[in-house]
Parts: structure tokens; C-alpha cells; sequence
């Protein structure tokens, strides 16, 4: 019962303050995993590549997928709910209050400022997960050999991906598509 608590707690609270979409969840994944062990930075990675390549969106994928690690069916459940419960809560007021507040200056100013909390949620985020997926910083650790840093076969793929996308502009899930196949094929 108490990891169901903690669960909707945090997921909670992920919700609450994860503004700027899907990727500004990370932060707060990596969070509750260094606070809880419930889950891997690793797994986080997963969650990525199973969210992004599912419907829906990125947040809510990937609070049911930690949801479901941790407490299963239920836990998945409760997580997802959690996440969106802020959000629900907070349209519900402002949609109540929106035409008194159209034109509040305070009001758009921050909301102006939220903006770059966002990009830098949102990059950190992106910098986490390309550190996950092309550095291994273990390896290195273990053997002190440099070449062990990198993960080869991580960054010819992000490369190839990178290049391919320059080239023929493919949508996101060919991308995913192909990135899955490669995944398949040379066992990452």
C-alpha cells in the first residue's frame, strides 16, 4: 500500500511540475529512480524508446511504463492518473477563470517565463538520455580504457540516423522503425 502512495505522490508531483510537454518528465523519471531504486537510469532509456514508439503521449507512456515496473497493472494505472490529475486540476481552474485574467500582464509574464525553465528542462532531458545512450561511463571505470567511454555502435547509429534524416527527411516513425531493425540486427 505505501509504494502505491509513494507512487501517486511522485507521479504527482511530476505532473504538477513538468511543464513543457513529455521530455520535461525526465528529469523528475530520473529523479524518483536515484530516490527510489524502483527503476534504472537504463530502464529510463526504455522508457523513451517504448514511448516514443507507442500512441499517446510521451509523459503519460512513460509514467504507465515506470507505473507498471513498479506496481504493475495497478501501479501503471495509478501513475498515469497521477500525472494527468494536475494537470486536470489546474485547466479546470483556469478555464473557470481565464477571461478575468486574459489580460493580466503578471499573468503573461510568467507564463513568458516559464518558457525557458522549460528549454532547459527540456535539454537537460536530452542531454541525459544521450549520455545514457552513447557514453558508458561503467566500462571506462572498470577497465580505464577510452575507447570503452564511448558506445560505438550508438553513435553510428545516431549518426546514420542524423544523416539519413538530412538526406531524405523520413517522418519520425520510419526513424523509429529503422532505429528498431538496426537495434534488432546488431544487438544494442
Amino acid at each position: 500500500m505505501m509504494t502505491y502512495l509513494r507512487l501517486f505522490f511522485e507521479f504527482f508531483k511530476t505532473g504538477l511540475f513538468a511543464v513543457g510537454g513529455g521530455l520535461a518528465t525526465l528529469p523528475f523519471l530520473y529523479e524518483i529512480s536515484d530516490n527510489t531504486h524502483w527503476y534504472t537510469h537504463a530502464d529510463v532509456a526504455n522508457m523513451i524508446a517504448v514511448s516514443e514508439s507507442t500512441p499517446g503521449a510521451l509523459g503519460i507512456n512513460m509514467s504507465t511504463y515506470a507505473g507498471y515496473i513498479t506496481g504493475g497493472i495497478a501501479g501503471g494505472i495509478l501513475a498515469s492518473f497521477s500525472l494527468a490529475l494536475p494537470s486536470l486540476i489546474i485547466i479546470v481552474i483556469v478555464a473557470r477563470s481565464l477571461e478575468k485574467f486574459r489580460d493580466n500582464k503578471y499573468v503573461n509574464r510568467a507564463f513568458f517565463g516559464l518558457r525557458p525553465a522549460s528549454v532547459a528542462m527540456i535539454s537537460m532531458a536530452g542531454f541525459n538520455v544521450a549520455k545514457t545512450a552513447l557514453i558508458n561511463i561503467p566500462a571506462w571505470q572498470q577497465t580505464g580504457v577510452l575507447n570503452d567511454l564511448f558506445s560505438w555502435k550508438a553513435w553510428l547509429l545516431a549518426a546514420g540516423i542524423l544523416i539519413i534524416d538530412r538526406k531524405w527527411k523520413l517522418n519520425p516513425v520510419m526513424q523509429i522503425g529503422i532505429a528498431a531493425v538496426i537495434g534488432i540486427v546488431f544487438q544494442f
